[in-house]
């Protein structure tokens, strides 16, 4: 009888995590055996624990809060380019008895939108935020094609920083990056995303009207079990005739850490049905 494969999703706080359910979903799809599990580590523990799972035949890991930062550390010699520009790794895997990271929340968003029938190429896409979650997605935005992509913060230097950066390490997009400070929005946008911890806080956003148009997607990264969060009933009141909330990127970017683990393409499309489902019965 063959042993399950390993996995598991390390974070602290970890009750809330939906990567179990997500991953058995996937595996039934793809005919797999595996032991997905949560796994709740001590602050002060993470670089052991990581070490110790794949001591002991671990075979992939999901990273979250608080540890993103710090496995990008750990599988620093082997970052995929997606790590590179995000900063943070969410997915740990060993090839040839080496620690590699990789970040598939911005590839995981992206696949998301195209899911709902919308191309990014030859967008404009305005990015809200430029913390940790604006860093994971944006290489995958300017690979998308997409005409321009300007990023907006409340603290217009946190932006052009990132641009700043961006511009160094990315030089190729330098002609359609932008950035700067919620101030300097103007014009109406295809894509508008929220990465900003706003709808977290049940906070809006200090916006300017006529953003949107009805052909405009509204996409916030945090996800309700009605896809209503205060940024997109703010975006609908606006104008913006397609809203999304974030809950297929979660889906999507567990898709791709389990086809970087497992080298096998699964269809998101069911298992996010379901999760909605779960979400909403409570």
């Amino acid at each position: 009888m063959n042993t399950p494969l390993h996995f598991a999703v390390m974070g602290n706080p970890i009750q809330h995590s939906y990567s179990p359910l997500l991953h058995s979903l996937f595996a039934k799809q793809a005919g797999l055996d595996i032991n997905y599990e949560k796994m709740l580590v001590p602050l002060e523990d993470f670089e052991s624990a990581v070490h110790t799972f794949f001591e002991q035949g671990g075979k992939g890991l999901n990273i979250t809060i608080p540890f993103k930062l710090r496995a990008h550390e750990l599988a620093r010699g082997n970052l995929s380019r997606r790590a590179q520009s995000a900063g943070s790794v969410n997915t740990l895997w060993m090839e040839e008895g080496q620690l590699h990271g990789c970040n598939t929340d911005g590839i995981g968003m992206v696949n998301d939108i195209r899911r709902q029938g919308i191309a990014l190429e030859g967008k404009k896409i305005l990015l809200l935020g430029a913390g940790g979650a604006a860093r994971g997605v944006i290489l995958p935005l300017l690979e998308s094609g997409c005409q321009q992509l300007q990023v907006v913060n409340r603290t217009a230097a946190k932006a052009t920083e990132l641009a700043r950066q961006c511009q160094t390490n990315l030089p190729q997009y330098a002609n359609i990056f932008r950035a700067g400070g919620f101030e300097h929005i103007q014009g109406q946008w295809d894509i508008v995303i929220n990465a900003t911890s706003s709808s977290l806080q049940h906070h809006t956003l200090p916006l300017p009207a006529g953003l949107f148009t009805q052909d405009s997607l509204a996409y916030d990264m945090v996800y309700t079990p009605d896809n209503n969060t205060p940024f997109l009933q703010q975006a609908r009141k606006d104008g913006a005739g397609i809203t999304s909330d974030g809950l297929g990127m979660l889906v999507y970017q567990g898709a791709e850490s389990f086809f970087i683990w497992n080298h096998i393409r699964v269809n998101p499309v069911p298992v996010l049905e379901t999760l909605r489902q779960q979400l909403i019965s409570g």
